[in-house]
């Protein structure tokens, strides 16, 4: 909510300065900002969606509503900028040469500042709560902050007699746009698709292997849920133990599990060790 009263006061404020200054690079940074309104709309729906209860056609919940949010965003970011890309680099090739006032590079490094304390805010909060979606907006802001002062440096240089600058970092903005969309969405069908890190997925298997009554792990897997982290083990005990003494180890896995690595859900299943597996 902080972003989208953020980006509708500075979309205002660029769109009609950029207009009344003849700068492209300060229109174009505008209509991003315009569609980053639309792009937080997009995430605030799924955050608010992924906190609905488990019901009858979602046993598991509505977390990964924030992640298909973030993906949206990245599509709605994405047409953006091939739109700024395509409309400035029709300037460039006509050889329109407009004259932006210095002004507008004033606001343009006024907005970057402002949006690089949204950035640092909405980061905080995102690695506070580990939410996806929320960081995804977070890496938006920082772009934004990074596409303002682009737009200042165009202003200024064609202020000093390079007229084609201001046009020429209204390109640049676009590229950052659609740079900035391919990250989100790749992270976003990553998370989909059930990815996750290796490295991490080694470690949380350490953590488990060193566990009283653990003799060895079978298989073991894990994947995003939203913001949740979900891990299937099969794990293998010696096989004299009674039904009481796995059930420990399992309830001991999950404690452990959630205590060092904050897994949400941890799901045991427990077989006997064979020969053949050792």
């Amino acid at each position: 909510m902080i972003s989208i009263a953020a980006y509708l006061i500075l979309s205002s404020l660029k769109l009609i300065s950029g207009y009344w200054f003849a700068s492209s690079a300060l229109l174009a940074d505008g209509f991003n900002n315009l569609t980053d309104i639309v792009a937080s709309l997009a995430v605030l729906i799924g955050l608010r969606i992924s906190r609905k209860p488990p019901d009858s056609d979602h046993a598991y919940g509505h977390f990964r509503a924030e992640t298909v949010a973030a993906l949206l965003a990245s599509f709605i970011m994405a047409m953006v900028g091939f739109q700024v890309i395509l409309d400035s680099s029709r300037s460039l090739l006509r050889g329109e040469r407009a004259d932006p006032n210095i002004w507008s590079a004033g606001i343009a490094v006024v907005c970057a500042v402002v949006m690089l304390g949204v950035y640092l805010y909405n980061r905080r909060l995102a690695l506070k709560i580990n939410n996806s979606a929320l960081m995804a907006a977070a890496k938006d802001n920082l772009s934004d902050a990074m596409v303002s002062i682009g737009a200042a440096v165009g202003i200024v240089g064609a202020q000093l007699g390079l007229p084609w600058l201001d046009p020429a970092a209204a390109v640049l903005v676009g590229l950052l746009i659609v740079k900035t969309a391919w990250d989100i969405f790749r992270d976003s069908t990553y998370r989909l698709t059930d990815g996750f890190d290796e490295d991490k997925l080694l470690d949380l298997r350490s953590t488990i292997a060193r566990i009283p009554g653990v003799e060895g792990i079978k298989d073991m897997k894990a994947r995003i849920h939203g913001n949740l982290v979900l891990v299937d083990v099969v794990v293998e005990v010696d096989p004299g133990l009674t039904v009481r003494e796995s059930h420990l180890i399992s309830d001991t896995i999950e404690e452990r599990m959630s205590k060092h690595h904050n897994i949400f859900n941890v799901h045991v299943h427990v077989e006997p060790k064979t020969e053949a597996s050792s």
